[in-house]
């Protein structure tokens, strides 16, 4: 029997898988990639007795490897906060899905687990810009505010490292941070031990020294955009960057696009609260996109499609 790990590369899919290790420790195969690669149950062939479990992947963008897997006799146990779509009736899987706009995959594996790893999923919070959550959850945990910085230092880190268009963009693959972070039950001691941390918190400070002196390419009341240049850089600061203008511009909808080497773009879209459009619906009006509520993306918009999609976006969160 074969057990499976298909996980975001990002911090929540990271603290997500390792909370479960720590808590069921054995051998398994990682399936993993940049942020984007989230068709992960298309690169696993199960067999009959097999367990996968998917850690913050859209079971909608996953739904034919899903099914693929069930029918080959394989267990899929399913923890995400994405837009799921219709459940598959099976008695193979076990769904743990919410998709509401407080929540992160680590936070439903920390219920799962009834807390055994909570520093973890405070981390992932912070990393998937739940900061409220997160400050909330250190409090209840009784941590003191220093190491809850740490945390919050830590998840931002960890979720910057996921954003490229490929993996050779990262600092670091992420199932070989997944293997720095495992022998670490505490993140704290990860913070504090980790050689790997330290390079990522280096080139995470330079990357973004770099991205603050971005301007808008387009702005209107309520909304702005951003075309960031075409280097590694700007597209391992992306997510970050785009987390930093919301908290800077809470009233805002934030678009960033990424020029990708094979032409198009990739998008991120971050929403304020109030908004009456998701994030999500408004992505997934274009080919390839998706997400959350307060945060989405398109993988791929064509170059031809950026005039409409500028015109779709300031129309729809612009404000009059």
């Amino acid at each position: 029997m074969t057990r499976y790990f298909a996980f975001n590369g990002d911090a929540d899919g990271l603290c997500a898988l390792q909370q479960l290790r720590l808590a069921h420790p054995g051998d398994a195969t990682l399936v993993t990639g940049v942020k984007r690669d989230i068709h992960l149950l298309d690169r696993i062939d199960a067999a009959p007795g097999d367990t996968v479990t998917a850690l913050d992947i859209s079971l909608e963008q996953n739904r034919a490897g899903l099914l693929r897997l069930l029918a080959a006799g394989a267990r899929v146990e399913y923890f995400d906060h994405h837009h799921a779509g219709a459940l598959p009736e099976h008695p193979g899987l076990c769904a743990h899905i919410d998709e509401g706009a407080e929540v992160c995959t680590s936070i439903l594996v920390d219920r799962h687990l009834g807390g055994r790893h909570r520093r973890w999923a405070i981390t992932a919070a912070f990393g998937d810009n739940l900061a409220g959550v997160a400050r909330q959850m250190a409090a209840q945990a009784g941590l003191e505010a220093r190491d809850t910085a740490v945390l919050e230092q830590l998840g931002t880190c960890l979720n910057y490292n996921a954003y490229g268009e490929c993996v050779a963009d990262l600092h670091f693959d992420p199932a070989e941070l997944a293997a720095h972070m495992l022998p670490f039950a505490d993140p704290l001691d990860l913070a504090a031990q980790c050689a790997a941390y330290r390079v990522l918190c280096a080139g995470y400070a330079d990357d973004m020294a770099r991205a603050r002196c971005l301007a808008p390419s387009h702005e209107v009341p309520g909304a702005a955009l951003l075309v960031l240049p075409d280097a590694a850089w700007a597209r391992r600061a992306i997510g970050v960057l785009a987390n930093e203008l919301v908290s800077g511009r809470p009233g805002d909808a934030i678009g960033l696009l990424s020029p990708k080497t094979d032409g198009g773009f990739a998008v991120s879209v971050r929403v304020p609260a109030h908004s009456a459009t998701g994030a999500a619906d408004f992505c997934r009006g274009f080919d390839t996109g998706g997400g959350r509520r307060l945060a989405g993306g398109i993988n791929h918009l064509p170059d031809a499609d950026v005039d409409r999609f500028t015109r779709s976006f300031t129309d729809c969160f612009g404000r009059a």
